[in-house]
């Protein structure tokens, strides 16, 4: 799938997520997007390091601690002493 065809997908989602309100007023989309994509974005890039937060910091572009921060905040990690939350 290209970037293109991942744009397209976004926008007809958005189209028909507006269509659905029917004349409702919408609230807070910019965070519910990125709340609904960064989750499962952050799985698939976690299962592809094969759990290495280094190599998947530095696949998304981010710090290692703000992945971190994110994979907690989406219950993606143990607390910070498990040993599942090491790397």
């Amino acid at each position: 799938m290209s970037k293109q065809q991942i744009e397209a997908t976004v926008r007809e989602s958005l189209e028909e997520y507006f269509r659905d309100l029917d004349g409702a007023q919408p609230h807070s989309v910019h965070e519910m997007i990125i709340a609904i994509v960064e989750k499962p974005l952050l799985e698939v890039v976690m299962q592809h390091a094969a759990g290495n937060q280094s190599k998947a910091a530095e696949w998304l572009g981010i710090n290692r601690n703000t992945l971190r921060r994110k994979l907690l905040e989406h219950k993606l990690l143990g607390s910070p002493s498990s040993p599942s939350s090491s790397n």
